[in-house]
């Protein structure tokens, strides 16, 4: 099958001035940690680390470090003993425990592989793993109805301040039903909850060009409705970066990292699918990047498109959008 070629976004370039780069999370089933990691290793060299019996690393390949683990955090022990520290009462038989409940969680819960940052232009390289792991097995969202599995893809930001994270996500809720319609996410995963749309009045409020709070605005608006990380673009990791004390207030959630990326979450893991790239993924991102950067065009089509969920008339949005961004 041909290379999709890969979009670059309209900045390319972190903070200090670095390359910017992207990490992408996978999930699947029908492979276990051990046998992912020695994927990994075949395609990219490195050393396998098993941290438990569901969990392991693949340190110093040439991409960086890799985590491979049962995404389910009762299988896993809370804290990794710290040199010849003595083990404390109790703890093999939550050890024994925790790999019971992996045992079973591992039939009904994915694994999930992440990938260390790699600057955009090597993200061809990881459809390698993709077919890799297909290869040894693994199974991604359309190999079950109850498979309602996900790729993230976390891009850093290139500019830490609210204007930025702002246009970014008005440019993400005006082509959402474009990227939802693009991607055909599996109903399964839409259904499951951990993908959810963003609240219409909320989308109606944040699209409006009139619309420029400053970060502990933007963070409160943002909580006020989406209490949850489980939106399909994720900020909770960038506010816990750029404003902690104003999410934490307000969030507990143990899952939540502070990162300097947007944390994307749409798209489905066709792990298994010859046809499936995460190329293709990746160019839809980037038409929000291109879309955040266009003010013009951000505004004329926040404005229609608030005038669209204001009358209930969202028929035909998603390809208007097309049309306007160049994709159709």
């Amino acid at each position: 099958m041909p290379q999709t070629a890969l979009s670059r976004p309209p900045r390319t370039t972190r903070p200090d001035g670095t390359p910017r780069r992207v990490g992408v999370e996978l999930e699947f089933a029908d492979l276990d940690a051990p046998g992912a990691a020695r994927v990994v290793r075949r395609l990219y060299g490195g050393e396998i680390v098993v941290t438990d019996p569901h969990r392991c690393m693949v340190t110093g390949t040439a991409l960086g470090d890799f985590t491979v683990e049962l995404d389910m955090r009762a299988a896993h022990p809370d804290t990794v003993p710290e040199g010849d520290a003595p083990p404390k009462a109790g703890d093999a038989v939550k050890n024994g425990l925790r790999r019971l409940w992996g045992n079973i969680g591992s039939l009904v819960m994915p694994f999930e592989i992440a990938a260390p940052p790699i600057p955009f232009d090597r993200l061809h390289e990881l459809d390698r793993l993709v077919a890799g792991l297909g290869d040894a097995g693994a199974r991604g969202t359309d190999a079950s109805p109850l498979f309602a599995f996900g790729m993230h893809l976390n891009p850093e930001v290139a500019e830490e301040t609210a204007d930025y994270a702002l246009d970014h996500l008005k440019a993400f809720l005006v082509l959402a039903a474009w990227l939802r319609g693009a991607i055909k996410v599996d109903a399964t995963r839409r259904l499951s909850g951990f993908i959810a749309a963003f609240p219409p009045h909320y989308a109606a409020k944040v699209v409006d060009p009139a619309y420029r709070p400053d970060m502990e605005g933007l963070i409160a608006d943002y909580l006020a409705d989406n209490p949850s990380r489980n939106r399909e673009l994720d900020l909770f990791p960038l506010f816990a970066k750029l404003a902690p004390e104003a999410l934490f207030a307000r969030v507990s959630d143990p899952h939540v990292r502070a990162r300097p990326t947007f944390h994307y979450r749409l798209p489905n893991a066709l792990v298994g699918n010859p046809a499936w790239t995460l190329t293709e993924d990746w160019n839809r991102w980037v038409a929000v990047e291109r879309l955040a950067a266009n003010r013009t065009l951000l505004d004329r089509l926040g404005l229609a498109y608030r005038d669209r969920l204001r009358r209930g008339d969202l028929a035909g949005w998603a390809e208007e959008c097309a049309r306007d961004i160049g994709e159709a």
